[in-house]
């Protein structure tokens, strides 16, 4: 077998093993210290419960990623790593720990917005950028002067709309993996070894995290959120991989095998879920950062679904929507199939407001009939 392959798999496992020794030992310590996610009027869960799962994602990657670098360099086989990889590692790990910052102490959201505008940044300053749209919405090759802000507005989108998305047990990390997979499949496609391994490592640690964010019990300490640590460090790393498929490199990959839309396929019901929830609170005449409890896991809560069933009907839609693509991208262009896809995702919304105003109105129907009674 492949020695490259080999090393995906055993940075995966690696990275799983890492999970779950780390996650318990931050459960612990988040016990110690008294730093729990409390419960509000906008949050689903009942009980405090630690939300610093996500700090066991970068040592957990990194650690195997080493382990396989060690391994391949030590063949005839090599791994390089060059310019851009270390701009974004190092702007990766300045997400990382403006996450625990903003886990432990809180941080302002101003803040926190110009922390990922300066990390974003880096990744167009190393020479990486959106710089060709492939013929979508007949746009083709892009300036540095437009690729520069559009790849920094990009990544900083994707950053919050997978934090924005964090809003039940197992939904970001879930998300996250079928994401992940993409890329992995798309860069294992392309030979692109050293961010295929990187994957595998994330996806490996994100395994270990969703037993304990779905399984584990608050009441024995077992339970834990991945936080701002956890869901921005995700977001970065996928904003990034977004804008590394994308760009027009022959150097790197010399040609796409699968559109350039299919990498922000994988991240679509985040980022359209964003987009609608600003844009209705815009509508409504309140500030776009304001919290409130519209998300689609929201909805989809409000229309009946305990989180369980929430999460599986988001991640069918996601999976959906990769399948879909795949094969409308063979017969159609990519605006076209984006513009389907905009239309899909207003009829999901759509049907869910219907069914949540049945829903509510069936409700009323009954107080209206009980109080009639006790009259």
């Amino acid at each position: 077998m492949n020695i490259y392959i080999l090393c995906i798999i055993g940075v995966f496992i690696i990275s799983a093993i890492c999970g779950f020794l780390f996650i318990p030992l931050i459960l612990n310590f988040c016990k110690s210290r008294k730093l729990y996610d409390i419960p509000d009027a906008r949050k689903i869960h009942h009980n405090a419960i630690p939300r610093l799962g996500g700090i066991s994602f970068m040592p957990s990657m990194l650690l195997s990623f080493a382990a396989a670098l060690y391994v391949i360099n030590t063949t005839d086989k090599q791994v390089t790593i060059n310019l851009w990889s270390i701009y974004f590692l190092l702007s990766m790990l300045m997400i990382y720990v403006m996450g625990i910052v903003d886990d432990i102490l809180g941080l302002s959201p101003l803040i926190k917005f110009i922390v990922q505008i300066i990390a974003a940044c880096a990744l167009p300053l190393s020479g990486l950028y959106i710089n060709n749209m492939y013929g979508f919405f007949g746009i083709h090759e892009i300036p540095y002067y437009i690729g520069f802000p559009l790849t920094v507005l990009t990544i900083v989108f994707i950053d919050n709309a997978i934090n924005l998305i964090d809003g039940i047990d197992g939904l970001a990390a879930s998300l996250s993996i079928i994401a992940l997979s993409g890329f992995l499949y798309m860069f294992i496609v392309q030979n692109v070894w050293s961010y295929s391994i990187l994957i595998a490592g994330l996806i490996g640690v994100l395994v270990a995290f969703m037993y304990f964010n779905l399984f584990g019990s608050a009441e024995n300490n077992r339970k834990i959120f991945m936080g701002d640590s956890g869901s921005l460090t995700l977001g970065y790393l996928l904003g990034f991989l977004c804008i590394k498929y994308s760009m027009n490199n022959t150097a790197v990959m010399s040609h796409h095998k699968f559109d350039f839309i299919i990498a922000f396929t994988l991240l679509l019901v985040p980022m359209f879920d964003v987009v609608r929830v600003f844009m209705m609170r815009i509508y409504h005449k309140r500030s776009p950062f304001s919290a409130d409890k519209t998300h689609i896991h929201h909805k989809f809560m409000s229309a009946g679904c305990t989180q369980h069933k929430a999460l599986v009907a988001i991640l069918l839609l996601a999976v959906f929507y990769v399948a879909a693509n795949h094969f409308m991208l063979m017969a159609m262009s990519n605006t076209v199939v984006f513009i389907i896809d905009v239309l899909i995702y207003i009829g999901v919304n759509l049907a869910l407001n219907y069914i949540i105003m049945r829903k509510h109105s069936h409700v009323g129907d009954i107080k209206v009939a009980s109080e009639r009674v006790k009259s």
